[in-house]
């Protein structure tokens, strides 16, 4: 339970933010492409390989139509005959020439989906990496769901866009060039007129780009806000039911969907636009080459087989442009996506090493807090002047209302923040000093929040240290007091532990995390609230528990219920982020201060 104010945690980014940078996230996506130039030049000397095979097919099929028509003909004059032979010989190079083209396009398509799934599980892994190496200060900033929408759903856009647009956008421009090249070798005149209907297509097609972007950029944004929505409500559904506010966050969602659904039917629609305006724009084109190549071939300028391909070649020739549109759309979902992901990936990281660390055998349990200052935010501050010298093995409570900043100074201990200013040591040595994940193996941690993961009850004590044996396992917890129940479940160690851990009490869950702390054996640990949320009988077992999990250990523990620390070494009583008092019970009761006023009011409470 945080006891100091910090800066609340918002859903996704707020509408109305400018559109991204599509150049400078291209930019950045290439760069991170680069360990793939081998596969990526591959992928494009196969599909110019396949387009080329491709482009020549309607020149060789012409040739042949040529060839029936001239036999025919002459049949029909009684000059000669059909020649099947050589039109069979043309036939058959022409089914050669697509077999390869098949081929040379399936070796591409395998490669660039190799290359994509690589991008992909890389990002996921480079996010999953990412994440550790964040400070909890992002975490509390942002919701869950909009970081599992990159690993998800930005990852899979990105991947698929990047599977289809590589070799779409090759293919596209070697086809247009090719059929360009094809349609010049024919008739200049006619491939003129063709040409004429290219800046229509090219005009419609930018139109139809432009106005679909920002839909594409807010539907990938809002993808995000709803997956934190829907985590951020189940995750809390108790709560949500328990205040009735069912149709208020029922309202929330239908507005992000609302929003959600008006950007992806706009950018979808206008994608879809671009086929039948494509379409259109080519029939005019057909009924142009129609006309002009049949006053050609009338004036004996080309042969019919010259005006088949050249049919052919126009069809071609838009199609291409059709896909580079639709290129273009993938790339803009694309940029959407990859910009989520490296905005992510560009976050300030928390410093993981120093460069010349203490050896972490030095924590023995001696903590000393010399003038620490603190704020969440730097013009606020919330620990002013917290000074405090604890011995090795003595248990130290914390209390204090509510945003006195108890579990603040266990964040600084732990280095999940830094300090303004003032010096936290470990036996000497301040912790910053030491490397952050060999200082945090110096401690064990019991929270008011039990977290257990899905599986057995096994695998989850023995999470505390990972190479611990079963009977380790066991041992630790016959120390926490849960042997007995956990061989009382269906399946003892083994019964698996449901993903909500609904299927166990939460005096049992707290159980077994104490047992968890004890496996990991910490010279310093950290009780957070670990008994307000159980009854009073099961207080006590968690309280022997807790007292085996100390002994010859260090302790920090945060408790509202005084009447656990009634027997701790030291006692810092904190109000308004500093140390107001500190001594043993008996000395703070004495004193008759705010300890024993806080005391004194939970007493008249429990009467």
């Amino acid at each position: 339970m945080a006891e100091a104010r910090r800066p609340m945690r918002r859903r996704g980014r707020m509408p109305g933010e400018k559109a991204k940078d599509f150049k400078g996230t291209i930019r950045n996506l290439l760069r991170y492409m680069g360990v793939y130039k081998i596969g990526l030049a591959a992928v494009a000397v196969f599909a110019v390989a396949s387009t080329i095979f491709n482009v020549i097919g309607p020149k060789i099929l012409g040739n042949a139509t040529t060839e029936l028509f001239g036999g025919l003909i002459a049949k029909l004059s009684g000059t000669g005959t059909i020649d099947f032979g050589k039109i069979g010989g043309i036939l058959l190079t022409l089914m050669g020439i697509y077999v390869l083209c098949a081929i040379f396009s399936f070796v591409q398509g395998w490669i660039m989906t190799q290359m994509s799934q690589n991008m992909s599980f890389r990002m996921r892994r480079d996010i999953s990496e990412k994440i550790n190496r964040m400070p909890l200060a992002y975490f509390e900033r942002n919701s869950v769901g909009d970081v599992l929408s990159r690993i998800t759903n930005d990852v899979d856009t990105l991947g698929m866009a990047f599977n289809q647009s590589i070799t779409q956008l090759i293919t596209s421009v070697c086809t247009l060039v090719g059929v360009l090249v094809m349609m010049l070798s024919i008739s200049p005149l006619m491939t003129l007129i063709t040409l004429l209907i290219l800046p229509v297509s090219m005009m419609l097609v930018m139109g139809i780009v432009k106005k679909s972007q920002k839909y594409f950029i807010a539907q990938q944004e809002y993808l995000g806000k709803i997956d934190g929505q829907i985590e951020e409500t189940f995750s809390g559904h108790d709560v949500v039911k328990a205040f009735n506010r069912e149709n208020a966050e029922l309202e929330e969602f239908r507005k992000i969907n609302g929003v959600l659904f008006e950007s992806a039917w706009k950018s979808q629609f206008l994608s879809g636009l671009m086929q039948p305006i494509m379409n259109f724009v080519s029939n005019l084109g057909y009924v142009a080459v129609a006309v002009s190549g049949a006053m050609l071939a009338a004036a004996g300028t080309i042969e019919i087989g010259d005006i088949v391909a050249f049919v052919q070649y126009v069809k071609r020739f838009t199609q291409p442009i059709t896909q580079m549109a639709q290129v273009s759309n993938l790339l803009q979902s694309m940029a959407a996506a990859a910009e989520r992901i490296f905005a992510f990936l560009n976050e300030e990281e928390e410093i993981q090493a120093t460069e010349h660390p203490v050896d972490p055998a030095v924590i023995e349990g001696e903590v000393s807090f010399e003038h620490v200052q603190f704020g969440y935010n730097p013009d606020k501050m919330i620990i002013h002047d917290f000074n405090s010298e604890i011995r090795p093995g003595q248990m130290v409570a914390i209390v204090g209302p509510t945003g006195a900043g108890k579990t603040t100074m266990v964040k600084l201990l732990m280095r999940f923040y830094d300090v303004n200013s003032g010096t936290i040591r470990l036996n000497g040595h301040p912790v910053a000093d030491f490397d952050r994940n060999a200082l945090r193996n110096g401690f064990g941690m019991v929270l008011q929040d039990t977290w257990l993961f899905k599986g057995s009850i096994m695998e989850n004590i023995r999470y505390g240290r990972l190479e611990a044996t079963d009977e380790e396992v066991i041992r630790a917890a016959k120390l926490a007091r849960a042997d007995k129940f956990i061989r009382s479940l269906p399946g003892g160690y083994q019964m698996e532990i449901n993903e909500e851990a609904s299927n166990i009490s939460q005096g049992q869950k707290q159980l077994l995390t104490i047992a968890r702390a004890i496996l990991a054996d910490n010279p310093i640990m950290i009780l957070d609230e670990a008994t307000s949320s159980v009854d009073t009988r099961t207080e006590h077992l968690i309280q022997a528990a807790m007292d085996t999990l100390l002994k010859g250990r260090t302790s920090f523990v945060i408790a509202h219920r005084l009447s656990t620390i009634r027997n701790a070494d030291l006692i810092l009583v904190m109000k308004d982020g500093d140390i107001v008092e500190q001594g043993t019970h008996k000395e703070l009761l004495e004193k008759g201060g705010f300890y024993a006023e806080l005391y004194n009011a939970q007493f008249e409470e429990a009467g």
